[in-house]
């Protein structure tokens, strides 16, 4: 009988250190409550990339030539250079305009990453088809490829950031790095087994292909729709003050994931209509040099009126326009923010937007951030693109001046 126990206990010791590869310390007290469903959808849809990648690389290699007398080693070499070059230096300019705004919007970006990786080896998938063009095309791909790795590997440290309930950020990378590698592996290994049934037969290996496309489309979706995030961003925060406008209460993080837009802006049209969001009629962070003579006359009041705020607002035919003083902090930006979607919000209701719209600052601004920090949001910061261009003004009782 001790024997029998001794056996059972060495088994689920081992049991648990090999469990120990796959999720982090502490598990699952040590990492948020949608960590797992992420997880499932991520390495669902994973599993459906790998296997695609063997598809994809079989075209590719075929349409370099290997196999074939008339192909030549340098010629290959020269087009697969070519193909690693164009990425590159897709990521770097990918980087350049979009790098700093993929915090803001991780769930959006993650779906966009995914997209960009599927129209990738598409590409390298149609590529035998056009002999001619093979090297456009195949650069096209790795184009679509890089941009998948900058804002994939970008909006996974946020979101790895979001998971981490004891600062075990690190250790929640690690493992989900081993969870990748056991679904490469899988992935690798059916799909190797997928091409091999369906070389020679083109309809089934496009069949194929855009079958397991469908699918990692549908749980990339669900896997970033499984997402429950406490950062306040430009579109929560306009969700979360509308409805306290209008109910007084603060919706939960909960709630707000199943309302918030997370397909890209250009698919706008398939969300709800009776939905509109205010932040879109926000420009934050804008030039004065970039305002009329109209706007600078209001900016000239504005100024005149907020002489403690590091900020100005800026109301032109249902546009709010926030201009951050150079020394606003993170809680100015949030403030400004805010305050521009009380004015977007109030321009339907009333023409002296700005002193309506001060009005309910002074009275339930404070209020605003108490029920959302009980609520679970995070209101250290408002999560945007950066704001570049910033002013500097003096207010002084005779004479308002703008620099």
């Amino acid at each position: 009988m001790e024997w029998l126990f001794f056996n059972q206990a060495l088994k689920n010791c081992h049991h648990h250190r090999f469990s120990f590869s796959f999720h982090p310390k502490g598990f699952p007290s040590s990492v948020t409550a949608d960590y797992v469903p992420f997880q499932i959808w991520d390495s669902l849809q994973g599993l459906s990339t790998y296997i695609r990648t063997m598809l994809s690389t079989q075209a590719l290699l075929s349409a370099i030539g290997v196999g074939e007398k008339s192909a030549t080693v340098i010629g290959a070499t020269f087009q697969w250079f070519l193909r690693d070059l164009t990425g590159m230096l897709g990521g770097i300019l990918f980087t350049f305009y979009q790098g700093s705004n993929l915090d803001s919007n991780a769930k959006m970006w993650r779906l966009v990453a995914d997209l960009m990786n599927d129209l990738g080896m598409l590409m390298d998938l149609v590529s035998p088809l056009f002999p001619s063009a093979f090297v456009f095309v195949v650069c096209l791909g790795s184009l679509s490829r890089s941009f998948t790795g900058v804002a994939s590997g970008a909006t996974r440290a946020a979101l790895t950031q979001h998971f981490a309930l004891e600062n075990n950020a690190a250790d929640i990378s690690a493992k989900e790095g081993s969870q990748e590698t056991v679904a490469t592996m899988t992935g690798m290994a059916l799909g190797m087994v997928l091409a091999r049934i369906t070389i020679g037969y083109p309809l089934a290996i496009w069949f194929s292909f855009l079958s397991l496309t469908m699918f990692h489309m549908y749980a990339n979706y669900r896997a970033v729709r499984c997402l429950v995030l406490k950062s306040i961003n430009t579109q929560r925060s306009s969700i979360l003050l509308q409805h306290f406008m209008e109910t007084g209460q603060v919706l939960s993080p909960e709630q707000v994931s199943r309302m918030e837009h997370i397909l890209p802006k250009w698919t706008t049209f398939w969300s709800s209509n009776n939905v509109k969001l205010l932040h879109k009629q926000i420009h934050l962070g804008v030039r004065v040099s970039s305002l009329d003579q109209q706007e600078m006359k209001e900016l000239l009041h504005s100024a005149g009126s907020h002489r403690k705020a590091k900020y100005l607002l800026v109301e032109r035919k249902g546009i709010i326009s926030i201009l951050m003083h150079k020394n606003s902090t993170s809680s100015d930006v949030l403030q400004s923010f805010i305050h521009a979607l009380v004015m977007a919000k109030l321009t339907e209701e009333t023409t002296s937007v700005h002193s309506e719209s001060q009005s309910w600052m002074d009275k339930h601004y404070k209020t605003f951030l108490q029920k959302l920090n009980s609520s679970g949001w995070k209101t250290e910061r408002l999560l945007s693109h950066s704001i570049i261009w910033r002013a500097n003004w003096r207010c002084e009782p005779s004479d308002d001046k703008v620099d």
